[in-house]
């Protein structure tokens, strides 16, 4: 059983983006492991597994318009079935 269930994936877009901020705020708030955000001051990538990718897509959101979210079950995967 995996620890984390959702792999939680997506583009922020904005001005005055800081992937270290970013990072800081996701692993100091939210609970998950493999985090990934990079990008530069106007497009940063998320990639994230979390239990919770709400909270993830909420933040995100916050700072500035989110799109190509994906949010896959990876127990369901883990199983053979779609995520």
């Amino acid at each position: 059983m995996l620890e984390f269930k959702f792999d939680t994936q997506l583009l922020i877009e904005g001005h005055d983006l800081d992937e270290d901020v970013i990072n800081d705020y996701i692993t100091e708030n939210f609970k998950g492991d493999c985090l990934l955000a990079v990008g530069d001051d106007e497009l940063i990538k998320i990639h994230y597994h979390t239990n919770e990718p709400w909270k993830v897509l909420e933040y995100a959101a916050s700072l500035g318009e989110i799109y190509d979210v994906v949010v896959e079950n990876m127990e369901r995967q883990e199983q053979g079935l779609k995520g």
